[in-house]
């Protein structure tokens, strides 16, 4: 899966939480808001959509020591489209045994801000388009373990640092807004955007299609959806007509 111009590509995320999809608010854990059986399924029906890739986030990985190792290789066998992969990706040896399983796009987060060598380690083998950091920002600082900790840094300040090392593409999650279905603040964006030559992908508050048109003119070149579409706020075919930017 590459980014393409004059495209954004909508992402619906799946959210994956003891074997289950979740969406909880602002990452919290016991807030879920929604609990369904069967991740696979609720990837297959993203895909039968029409969306062209899914994005999996392991918040068991993200938030504790336990993975959906299982869970994930059901939802690869489940669908066809590409899958970006992100949540407790620690070490070299578990980001390589994904990358292995033919997943499309990982998404590193504390373990790239740690130790950034992974970065250029995972693209110089696998390639810089597999390679996503993951910037998320609470109170404009970068927040990591499972937004846990923060560090006294910015995502601007920072992105361009992780360019050079080798990731192809960002991430970037406002914590402010994300699950609490009230839109998203467009500033950070473009000036994330405006930081860097490698494709962004926005997460957090998008709630409606006017969120969707005002993302397009930020430059983002993709848009994940969680709660939004879970919640009946956002229909996903309505949502794909905003990919083309025109």
């Amino acid at each position: 899966m590459s980014f393409q111009e004059n495209k954004m590509l909508i992402m619906p995320a799946v959210d994956i939480k003891n074997g289950k999809c979740v969406q909880l608010v602002q990452g919290e854990p016991g807030t879920e808001q929604v609990i369904i059986e069967n991740p696979e399924k609720v990837a297959k029906k993203w895909e039968d959509m029409g969306a062209e890739v899914v994005h999996v986030i392991d918040l068991d990985g993200a938030l504790e020591s336990t993975t959906n190792i299982e869970t994930i290789r059901k939802v690869l066998d489940e669908v066809s489209v590409p899958i970006q992969l992100g949540g407790g990706i620690r070490s070299i040896e578990y980001a390589e045994e994904l990358l292995n399983l033919d997943i499309d796009r990982l998404i590193i987060g504390t373990m790239g801000i740690k130790n950034p060598e992974t970065i250029t380690k995972l693209s110089d083998e696998y390639g810089s388009e597999r390679v996503m950091i993951s910037l998320d920002s609470k109170d404009n600082k970068v927040v990591i373990k499972g937004w846990q900790e923060k560090i006294d840094k910015s995502a601007t300040e920072i992105s361009k640092e992780f360019q050079d090392l080798g990731a192809g593409s960002i991430l970037f999650t406002n914590v402010d807004v994300e699950g609490l279905l009230g839109g998203f603040y467009v500033d950070p964006v473009i000036d994330l955007v405006n930081s860097v030559d490698i494709p962004v992908v926005y997460s957090g508050g998008v709630t409606s299609l006017d969120d969707l048109k005002q993302l397009q003119t930020t430059g983002a070149k993709g848009v994940v959806i969680g709660s939004a579409l879970y919640k009946d706020k956002i229909n996903l075919v309505d949502a794909l007509k905003f990919q083309e930017i025109k």
